[in-house]
């Protein structure tokens, strides 16, 4: 087996995060409600950022310990986000 079917290039995780990217943005476009626009715009960056984490910040390769460290503030920050979501879908 080669090394590029282990490890995708950076290039092509790039163009991932920047398709991402525009599926992000094109969200508001889609003839959904707020709330569910909402949830997909996080579910894409929650996406783009396991990218970031795993490949570009090497932690697919960590031991668990760092992980955990790693884990908990994405922990707080989904927690902190589902708290928003609330007043910004029932905010007139």
């Amino acid at each position: 087996m080669t090394a590029e079917s282990h490890h995708p290039s950076y290039l092509t995780i790039w163009i991932w995060l920047v398709m991402l990217l525009l599926v992000g943005l094109v969200v508001f476009l889609l003839p959904i409600g707020k709330a569910m626009a909402i949830f997909l715009i996080f579910a894409v960056a929650a996406v783009k950022a396991f990218l970031v984490a795993r490949y570009y910040m090497h932690l697919k390769s960590e031991t668990v310990l760092v992980l955990a460290i790693a884990g908990l503030p994405v922990l707080l920050l989904i927690g902190m986000a589902l708290t928003l979501v609330p007043d910004i879908v029932f905010n007139h």
